[in-house]
């Protein structure tokens, strides 16, 4: 496996996780904090000197990702039908969303800007799944992406998406996976990949 593909697929992995995450959240208004945090960590890393330390390092990464390695794989293989299809939306939805991002040069500049204030704002707290840290990640999204012509429609539970927490948990994960999906095209990945590159992808999951 090239460092490409690894990096591609640990790309994916990120994107997946979040898109679980969401679809947990809106269904059941709980999530699993270790599945969550290095999502939610990876916001705050730009300068990364490779991907994996994006995610954990080289020993973390997959175990870190791991659930979102495997609906990836399911996704891209034969046991599609075993993964919720919202989680498959969401991950789409948020490569449509960054293809919309990444047109919108003022936008980019923007997110940016507040990306830097946010990172600053991170050094004054514990952990990026501290709640005034989430309301920070929720507003930079709300702010920004929400207002893109493409939105990413979260369908849930109303007893849960109507809680702030919950909702603020919710576009905090969106941007982390906003983050993923930019990371995959900086890789070189592709929306249609999907289709016409299943079989290299899942080559590359199995030789991790």
């Amino acid at each position: 496996m090239s460092n490409r593909e690894k990096d591609q697929i640990i790309a994916l992995s990120a994107l997946f996780q979040a898109a679980e995450l969401v679809t947990k959240l809106a269904k059941t208004g709980q999530v699993d904090q270790s599945l969550l945090t290095p999502i939610l960590d990876s916001v705050f890393i730009m300068d990364a000197a490779n991907t994996c330390d994006i995610y954990g390092g080289e020993w973390e990464w997959s175990t870190q990702l791991s659930q979102g390695k495997k609906l990836c794989k399911q996704t891209l293989g034969n046991d599609r039908s075993a993964v919720d299809p919202d989680i498959i939306r969401y991950a789409l939805s948020l490569l449509h969303l960054e293809a919309k991002l990444s047109k919108d040069k003022q936008m980019l500049s923007t997110v940016g800007q507040k990306l830097t204030q946010l990172i600053r704002q991170r050094e004054h707290f514990d952990a990026s799944t501290h709640s005034n840290m989430i309301a920070a990640m929720s507003g930079l999204y709300q702010d920004t992406l929400s207002t893109l012509s493409f939105r990413v429609q979260v369908q849930g539970d109303s007893r849960y998406l109507q809680q702030q927490p919950i909702a603020e948990q919710v576009r905090a994960i969106l941007l982390a996976g906003v983050r993923a999906a930019i990371l995959w095209r900086q890789l070189g990945g592709r929306r249609w990949h999907f289709l016409l590159k299943r079989k290299s992808l899942i080559a590359a999951f199995d030789k991790r």
